[in-house]
């Protein structure tokens, strides 16, 4: 379908660009929240018509959505969740969780602005994206913790997530297996026992 778009499109185009996209993008998302109309020879001229007050009304959202993105550019929201001793969470946080959160940091933002390739699954810092208006996009941190403490070790650039597994190796046996090393070997040098077992295989 041949469509005309009112704003800004991500991978589409700008305001009053006349482009093809599939049926169902246009019917179920651009056509029915107002970010396009269908492209024929009526609705052009109601473009063309519209055109200057159009790109008044968008410029004007727009300064206010930078003015808003200075307030919340670079902010942090803390998420305490339940995880495994891997980092992997019992469950995730979505948009709506970003959402609330910084909603309670008194920043109105709407969770169909939070822009999320897929759900957080993992304890850590995790840049999220933001849009404020088609042309305006601002990232916030989402610091994903099982507790205040540990949200406060991230913040101040600690990795819980290596922590943790460093934690696992030792409890597997990991540093004992480390001692069990000759101490007197050079680094790299091949004990005495496995050379004279190699010799023997290889005599045999």
């Amino acid at each position: 379908m041949d469509i005309i778009l009112l704003e800004r499109i991500e991978k589409l185009g700008t305001i009053g660009d006349v482009v093809t996209v599939k049926d169902g993008y246009a019917r179920n998302f651009l056509l029915p929240q107002k970010k396009a109309l269908r492209a024929n020879e009526a609705n052009k001229k109601v473009f063309e018509a519209n055109r200057d007050r159009l790109e008044k009304e968008n410029a004007e959202r727009r300064t206010e959505a930078e003015k808003a993105g200075q307030k919340v550019e670079g902010a942090e929201i803390v998420l305490i969740r339940a995880s495994s001793n891997t980092g992997q969470l019992y469950g995730s946080v979505n948009v709506r969780d970003i959402a609330l959160a910084l909603g309670e940091q008194g920043h109105e933002i709407d969770k169909k602005q939070v822009i999320m390739g897929h759900p957080i699954k993992t304890i850590g810092m995790h840049d999220v994206r933001v849009d404020l208006h088609p042309e305006v996009s601002i990232t916030i941190k989402a610091n994903v913790a099982r507790s205040d403490d540990e949200a406060e070790l991230q913040r101040q650039g600690v990795d819980v997530m290596a922590a943790m597994f460093e934690e696992d190796q030792a409890a597997e046996g990991g540093a004992g297996f480390t001692e069990a090393v000759d101490p007197t070997l050079e680094p790299g040098e091949i004990p005495a026992d496995m050379l004279e077992g190699s010799e023997s295989e290889e005599e045999a």
